[in-house]
């Protein structure tokens, strides 16, 4: 029996109780748009870390002051003082991997206006912090490294302090603000950038030369971190390396001596967020999958049924001549049949399903075309898997027996 033949018939039978194949289609249809769905949450959970890390700069790693242990007490993070500007200078002549550096201080701090107030974090930088940390300046500008050799009283205000001090989308440029009663002069307002990776506010901050942060508002000489930048192509744990390498020499580090700093990078974080999120998707997916599964049992239910109903139709064909593998190959390809219309309508449930959530709830949702193929190709493969049996059924018929059912 030829291909179109098998097809026609197979579409002949199935119209013929549309009700009943498209109630049995449904389970396919629920389990492929859940398979969908659950992995568009997946991959876009996903790519919205990649994102955020991405808003630290993915080639950026962070030096920070180290811990240290007085009088058997170990100090948090950042008590050791070690850590200075001519580290950060180092650095940067040193390591010819390094694209930009930019020595950082921080402190909270009231910033006060003639227009309110608000308690926020103050960053010292340099004026390559932009650049490093990819983030554009919407108002103003930004200051020089001439600001910073002065350390002029000059600021630049995230979004979110110059909403809650002038009021939300004003131009505050060229306005004094007063920071621990220092007066500083705005001369730019950054980029709105949202949550970091970790759930902070990066518009919640005031950004000044480190120079001004140490002198007018810490009284101090040392730094609290370095935002190191690689160049194109040099891979961030060559440039980690290469980094300790130098601030071990730098601090008189013997060989038996632990780091009085600590080296970060966003890709760690990065590993271990999509580690979990995957760990996440895969398992709602799995879940999902379940009921593709049980989709396809019902097919194979109804396909039983059905060579129970055609018992005297298929002893007729057989007796006309058909063979046993144009019967298996028939019921085979009604299965089949029913798991594709199922699988192409569950997959434009589960896509518009996903672009649903992403729109009313403003979830983030990412379809892969990968993610289609995979749950179409599962769902054709369990049309098959579950026709089988039946079919291997109706094929095993004898012609007598067959025409004699009742």
């Amino acid at each position: 029996m030829k291909v179109t033949s098998t097809i026609g018939l197979a579409f002949e039978a199935i119209t013929r109780n549309k009700l009943r194949s498209a109630l049995t289609s449904l389970g396919i249809i629920m389990g492929v748009g859940a398979v969908i769905v659950m992995m568009a949450l997946g991959d876009g959970a996903k790519a919205s870390i990649a994102q955020r890390v991405a808003s630290l700069g993915t080639d950026v790693i962070t030096v920070s002051a180290g811990s240290a242990n007085v009088g058997g007490v170990r100090m948090g993070q950042g008590a050791v003082t070690t850590l200075t500007a001519a580290d950060a200078e180092a650095i940067a002549a040193r390591i010819s991997g390094v694209r930009a550096v930019s020595p950082g201080v921080s402190t909270r701090a009231q910033i006060v206006a003639s227009g309110g107030n608000w308690q926020t974090q103050v960053q010292g930088a340099s004026a390559a912090f932009t650049g490093i940390r990819a983030w554009d300046v919407a108002q103003g500008g930004f200051f020089t490294d001439e600001d910073v050799e002065k350390a002029a009283r000059v600021v630049v205000l995230g979004a979110g302090v110059r909403d809650e001090v002038f009021g939300p989308g004003s131009d505050p440029v060229g306005e004094l603000v007063r920071i621990n009663n220092q007066p500083f002069r705005v001369i730019g307002v950054l980029d709105r950038k949202g949550q970091s990776a970790m759930g902070q506010d990066q518009d919640d901050t005031v950004i000044a030369p480190y120079t001004a942060v140490q002198k007018r508002l810490l009284g101090t000489t040392h730094l609290t971190s370095v935002l190191v930048a690689a160049r194109p192509g040099v891979a961030t744990a060559e440039l980690t390396a290469a980094v300790s390498t130098v601030l071990r020499e730098r601090h008189r580090l013997g060989a038996q001596d632990s780091d009085d700093f600590a080296v970060r990078s966003p890709e760690e974080m990065s590993r271990v967020l999509s580690s979990t999120t995957d760990t996440m998707a895969y398992l709602l997916a799995s879940v999902a999958a379940i009921s593709l599964i049980v989709g396809g049992i019902g097919i194979m239910n109804i396909m039983l049924v059905s060579v129970t109903e055609r018992t005297k139709e298929i002893g007729l064909r057989r007796a006309l001549g058909a063979r046993r593998t144009d019967v298996l190959r028939q019921f085979v390809a009604e299965a089949l049949s029913l798991s594709l219309a199922g699988g192409a309508l569950g997959v434009a449930l589960g896509v518009a399903s996903s672009y649903t959530l992403s729109a009313v709830l403003n979830w983030s949702t990412a379809v892969s075309t990968a993610s289609v193929l995979m749950s179409f190709g599962f769902a054709a493969a369990i049309g098959v898997v579950f026709g089988v049996v039946p079919a291997r059924k109706a094929a095993a018929l004898m012609p007598t027996e067959a025409l004699r059912w009742e």
